[in-house]
């Protein structure tokens, strides 16, 4: 689901009260033929995989370590191995292309080890961002897909201003474009004007979404004693991205590029339309209420409505609000998630996956804690002296 060949966004807090955002999403080769179709996968599905470089830029204007100290454990996991937990092992078995070196599809209770993977990682901690994008391992990306060696090497990522919209008590916010924040915000200022029922969620995430794609990816959040909070997603879009990995790094290839089906082509050097969204709340008196997001492809800016609205309207702590049942709307076609209540009109359909999960953390005017991390997920809340 995520991994050093995907992209990454975050939304970043400081007790200083600027808010920060992260875009680390890579584009299409520059040299892309102009009659080049949009692929799902394989090689020219791959896109520059920017959360490497995104890192760099975190750890750099943010961080209290360097780089190497945040890619100690995620080091020693790789080379020495992990249980493999059920959720993982589930989507893990279920993918419907696996690259090489991950062809080998664990049980639940397995224990991993991916020695290429601990390599490359320690070379990024060794050397920083560029260890990626010039050199062997840039090379052996350049192998097995599309882009060229500039293509990397030429790649930073940037720090941009968020969207921020008021809903009620509270204002929402989110990542600009290239990402679909903007979604959710055009449906809480719709719904803002109306009752909070779910059918009339339904309605307004109807006339909101855009079209768009969008699969697996990975959501954390954290705040620290000096009230800086941090929501940070990556992904490498399909399962196992583009099913491609760069032979003897460990690198799993994005497949964002799949991403130009929005716009019907794909675009030389430009990015493509991205579902990754992490999400950030603040009190109307400007104080932190709290970072959250949810994992799930396009129906991400769907339960950041769901979300919020649990939060402000119905007064739910994050677990409850991140363990009730969601909708998930497809064109005219509605999905409830087992549990959820009916909502009139249109077409309805009762589904069992494909509603994502997400974290959260809010934070009290007297500064208490509150995390949920959703049961949907493998993923978990703690607290961290």
């Amino acid at each position: 689901m995520t991994g050093v060949g995907g992209d990454a966004f975050a939304i970043v807090y400081t007790p200083d009260g600027r808010v920060d955002g992260l875009d680390a999403a890579g584009p299409a080769p520059a040299g892309v033929p102009p009659d080049a179709p949009v692929a799902w996968d394989g090689p020219t599905s791959v896109t520059v995989p920017g959360a490497v470089a995104g890192w760099g830029a975190l750890a750099e204007r943010h961080a209290r370590f360097a780089l190497d100290r945040h890619l100690r454990d995620a080091i020693d996991h790789a080379e020495r191995g992990f249980e493999v937990r059920p959720r993982c092992a589930s989507d893990w078995q279920g993918a419907p292309k696996l690259p090489d070196g991950y062809a080998q599809a664990p049980d639940a209770g397995d224990w991993v080890r991916l020695p290429e993977l601990g390599a490359t990682l320690r070379a990024i901690a060794e050397q920083g961002p560029d260890a990626l994008y010039r050199g062997r391992i840039a090379e052996a990306i350049v192998e097995a897909s599309w882009l060229e060696l500039e293509d990397l090497a030429s790649y930073q990522a940037g720090w941009v201003k968020p969207l921020t919209r008021s809903y009620r008590a509270v204002d929402v916010v989110e990542m600009p474009p290239p990402t679909q924040g903007i979604v959710a915000l055009e449906a809480l200022e719709a719904l803002e004007g109306m009752e909070p029922t779910r059918a009339n969620q339904v309605e307004c995430v109807r006339h909101a979404l855009a079209e768009a794609l969008g699969q697996d990816t990975v959501y954390l959040c954290a705040v620290d004693d000096d009230g800086m909070a941090v929501s940070f997603i990556q992904s490498l879009f399909g399962a196992f991205g583009s099913g491609i990995a760069a032979p003897g790094t460990g690198v799993v290839l994005q497949n964002r590029g799949a991403g130009f089906f929005v716009g019907g082509k794909v675009e030389p050097g430009e990015r493509p339309f991205h579902t990754l969204i992490p999400g950030l709340l603040f009190r109307r008196d400007g104080s932190l209420l709290g970072p959250f997001g949810v994992m799930g492809g396009y129906l991400q800016a769907q339960a950041h409505v769901q979300f919020v609205s649990a939060i402000v309207d119905d007064g739910l702590s994050p677990q409850e609000a991140l363990d009730r049942p969601r909708f998930r709307v497809e064109g005219d076609r509605v999905a409830l998630e087992p549990g959820h209540p009916a909502v009139p009109g249109g077409f309805v359909d009762q589904a069992v996956s494909g509603f994502g999960g997400g974290q959260a953390i809010l934070v009290g005017e007297d500064g208490e804690l509150r995390a949920g991390s959703d049961r949907r997920k493998d993923g978990y809340a703690a607290f961290a002296s």
